[in-house]
């Protein structure tokens, strides 16, 4: 697992075993979770989604604690992934990283509590599978605008955006901020000591 430039985010690349009748891999061992981050992966919930091109979701946060982590792969199609630092007080506080996700290179995305999350499809018919460490509970559940250009994401220019009412009408990092809504940093450190993870 290959750690981004924001704390708590990881890119795994699995190996793919192919041969004419198709493929195989490993997208999710247990083992490597605890021997890379120190603590295993809580699995509460598993979701999927599928998008047609230009849908855009999130970009999603919870409450930490406990928060919500991520495990994030495509399964059909691609997907424009990214992570944004919604921890007040982090060094890297508004910053953001995308990588592709696709069903070629199969690569996975772990998203720490506290981070924001969002991704668009990049071709129609888009499937994305992620693990969740806890279940969705809308009442922690909230969202900062994906478009605001104070974070200023730079989603692919060929690509019309498509987001839901509800990420419509999220607010603004500058807005959320001010509201007391984004997880604090420090409070995020001392979760992810007490679950034993190494960031």
């Amino acid at each position: 697992m290959e750690p981004l430039s924001i704390k708590g985010t990881f890119l795994f690349t699995p190996r793919i075993h192919g041969d004419k009748r198709g493929s195989f891999h490993e997208w999710f061992r247990l083992d490597t979770f605890q021997d890379r981050l120190g603590a295993s992966l809580t699995l509460a919930q598993a979701n999927a989604s599928v998008s047609a091109r230009g849908v855009l979701r999130g970009v999603h946060f919870a409450d930490v604690p406990p928060g919500q982590a991520k495990y994030v792969t495509c399964v059909r199609g691609a997907i424009l992934d990214v992570v944004v630092d919604l921890r007040v007080g982090s060094p890297t506080f508004g910053s953001w990283e995308g990588v592709r996700l696709d069903e070629d290179e199969r690569r996975c995305l772990y998203i720490a509590e506290g981070l924001g999350h969002a991704f668009v499809a990049l071709t129609d018919d888009t499937s994305v599978i992620y693990l969740c460490s806890e279940q969705y509970n809308p009442g922690r559940e909230h969202g900062v605008h994906p478009l605001d250009p104070d974070l200023a994401i730079v989603w692919p220019a060929d690509i019309e955006p498509a987001l839901s009412e509800k990420d419509q009408a999220a607010p603004s990092l500058v807005e959320a901020k001010a509201s007391g809504l984004l997880p604090d940093y420090q409070e995020c450190m001392d979760y992810y000591a007490r679950m034993g993870m190494k960031f």
